[in-house]
């Protein structure tokens, strides 16, 4: 039974196919959803997504890249959300130095204030860090994120930086980056980070793994993230997939599956 901890239904790229996408993943073997909302558009019908299928769930927040269009009734918008039962987390919130669409004081801003709210709430934050590395991990720091914790989304940074995640209190969790043959740093820190704070995705309908690559991405593909972690750690699937699903409950307090 395998959790996809982080992908996107509701985008524009499953318009024509969505159930049918949502189907193939359950053939694969998923048991669970967290699809993310991130900014005015698509946190409504992430929502939506959790309403039509029971397992599915979600994280609402602000992406970094539009945090330069976020209003402060929006931050009391998500609070409002975070009290619907299947709202788990608040993201993906971060930074991106790589998409110059939002200045990074104004990034940063928007960061903290969504890492006060989720320690206001005690909820879980999922994290988007793009080619910002220490920005990151110091505002975690200041903000005090370790009260909460959390997720580093498809994290692609060194076992220095991960280090520093897991003291903070975060999961580290790998998507279809880890399958690609030249891929040898996430595979190096995938093969160290602890088993009880692993965790894997998709990131549909973007970063397809192997061998995909260079198609459209599917939740059901975090079958084959889970495959090349279960080959870099040496266990089976069926130990990464109860192991990952275990810690995907844990963190987002889920039911538990039976």
């Amino acid at each position: 039974m395998l959790t996809d901890t982080h992908t996107h239904l509701n985008a524009r790229q499953f318009d024509a196919d969505r159930g049918e996408v949502i189907e193939r993943a359950l053939q694969n073997g998923v048991s669970r959803i967290i699809n993310i909302g991130f900014n005015r558009e698509t946190i409504p019908t992430s929502i939506e997504l959790t309403e039509t299928y029971d397992f599915i769930y979600t994280a609402v927040g602000w992406h970094p890249q539009d945090a330069i269009d976020m209003r402060a009734d929006d931050l009391d918008w998500i609070e409002e959300l975070c009290a619907k039962e299947k709202v788990v987390a608040i993201g993906e919130i971060g930074l991106d130095y790589y998409w110059d669409t939002s200045p990074k004081d104004v990034q940063h801003r928007v960061f903290r204030e969504q890492i006060r709210l989720a320690r206001k709430l005690g909820m879980p934050i999922v994290i988007h860090n793009r080619d910002a590395h220490h920005d990151v991990v110091q505002l975690l720091k200041e903000e005090k994120a370790d009260e909460v914790g959390g997720v580093m989304h498809c994290f692609s940074g060194s076992w220095e930086t991960a280090k520093m995640c897991l003291d903070l209190n975060f999961y580290i969790s790998f998507g279809g980056p880890v399958t690609f043959k030249n891929a040898k740093q996430p595979k190096e820190v995938l093969a160290q980070v602890p088993m009880d704070r692993l965790l894997i995705e998709t990131d549909a309908p973007y970063l397809t793994p192997h061998p995909h690559r260079g198609k459209r991405n599917e939740t059901g593909y975090v079958r084959l993230v889970a495959e090349a972690a279960a080959e870099i750690k040496g266990v089976s699937l069926e130990e990464i997939a109860r192991i990952t699903s275990d810690n995907a409950t844990r963190l987002f307090r889920l039911p538990p599956q039976s």
